[in-house]
């Protein structure tokens, strides 16, 4: 059976729905090396949160840049970009920015 992707969103998209594990090796591949998501922070835990993005909700690696400390820079309710890639079923971010143009823990 062969797969045919019209559109590499559209499997991503597919692969935060489903929660798949291994999303990473989909990407890893070069289909899509980074991007960038605007959204509400809905809740915020020690290394990470969730961003919701309108029609999604996307969970966010924060550990990166800000280690155990996400809780202490971000909080329900703001409005951010996040910048960064898919890796096993959660994203990445390489850079987080506020709405007023700051950078969170960097």
């Amino acid at each position: 059976m062969k797969l045919h992707v019209r559109d590499v969103r559209d499997v991503r998209d597919s692969v935060i729905a489903c929660g798949l594990a291994g999303a990473g090796l989909l990407f890893s591949a070069g289909a899509q090396a980074s991007s960038s998501f605007t959204g509400t922070v809905e809740q915020v835990w020690e290394d990470g949160f969730r961003l919701n993005i309108g029609d999604q909700q996307l969970e966010v690696d924060a550990y990166d840049l800000c280690g155990d400390l996400t809780a202490s820079h971000l909080s329900g309710g703001e409005r951010l970009t996040v910048s960064g890639e898919f890796e096993e079923g959660e994203f990445d971010a390489f850079m987080i920015t506020k709405s007023d143009g700051s950078a969170v823990c960097r």
